[in-house]
This record gives C-alpha cells, sequence and structure tokens, in this order.
C-alpha cells in the first residue's frame, strides 16, 4: 500500500511540474523597435555590441539557444561582457500575418534562415552580421541542441575587441 502511495505521490509530483508553464523569454507585446532602441542606447554606454535573437516561444530551437547562453556560465559571461542581448519576438507561422516585415527588410531579412537566426549589431545600430543557427548545432541529429564550443567562437568572433583593428597590430 506504502508503494502505491509513494507512485501516485511522485506521478501526482510529475504531472503538476509538468503543468506549470514554462518561462516565456519572448515578450510577445514587444515593441521590438523601442527594444532596439534601448539596446543601441546601452551599448553605446557599456561599449558593446549588439546581439538580437529572432525567435519565438513558440520555437523549440530558439529556446534551446536561449536557455543555453544564459545558463551555461562560460557563455553567459562571454555574453554579458560582450553583447546587449535582445530577444526579437516574431510571431508563430500561424500568426504571420503579426509578422513585422518591414523589421525584417531593415535587417536585410534574416528571417529568410528560419528561427533563431541572429543579427549583430555595433553599437552606433549597424548590422555587422547575420547567422543562421544552424551551423552552432551538434553535427549528430541524434542529440537535438548547440554545440556550445561553436556558440563560444561565434561570440568571441563578433565581440568589440575581435572587430578592434588595434587587436591585431604589433606591439
Amino acid at each position: 500500500m506504502k508503494k502505491i502511495i509513494l507512485t501516485l505521490t511522485l506521478l501526482f509530483g510529475v504531472i503538476m511540474v509538468n503543468a506549470q508553464e514554462k518561462p516565456k523569454p519572448y515578450n510577445e507585446n514587444q515593441d521590438a523597435r523601442a527594444d532596439i532602441k534601448k539596446a543601441i542606447t546601452q551599448a553605446q554606454k557599456e561599449h558593446k555590441n549588439i546581439m538580437m535573437q529572432f525567435g519565438g516561444n513558440w520555437c523549440p530551437w530558439c529556446m534551446r539557444f536561449h536557455a543555453l547562453v544564459i545558463t551555461y556560465p562560460k557563455l553567459d559571461s562571454l555574453m554579458k561582457a560582450n553583447y546587449v542581448y535582445v530577444l526579437i519576438n516574431v510571431p508563430s507561422s500561424k500568426d504571420k500575418a503579426k509578422r513585422d516585415y518591414t523589421l525584417f527588410a531593415e535587417y536585410q531579412y534574416p528571417n529568410r534562415f528560419g528561427f533563431p537566426v541572429f543579427v549583430i549589431l555595433d553599437s552606433q545600430g549597424k548590422r555587422l552580421n547575420t547567422v543562421d543557427s544552424d551551423g552552432f548545432e551538434y553535427p549528430n541529429p541524434k542529440v537535438p541542441g548547440y554545440d556550445t564550443a561553436k556558440v563560444e567562437r561565434f561570440l568571441k568572433m563578433w565581440s568589440v575587441k575581435a572587430l578592434d583593428a588595434k587587436s591585431y597590430q604589433a606591439k
């Protein structure tokens, strides 16, 4: 009888944990242009670049990437040291009518890559690069997720320091 009660208690606990709503990092009521403008102001003050991640709460790969860069200590510290990180909400494909295609046009249509997609801006808001997330995935399709070494390399390669000519002059 104790085993049945314990089993039912554990099962109830699992159901309750799964029933809880998972955090939604993308603001579905976002004013993307206002958030980008705010990020530019912050990047100028902090001498950082901006990394915009286009995606949505509906996108499992978007959620995986966001969770990785904020929970993996090395990536989190690289992100905080070098970037103002902005999540740009993109309505799901069933809500395509709500998508802001003029925003996509301003950044040379990053949506052509699918989601998530990353747009790197300098502190003035000038687009430096657009990167498809496919290049960060593990080569083995049986392991769904991102390769932390590839993400780390990407974050280092597009930092302000990496793009500064002084970094490459002989001393």
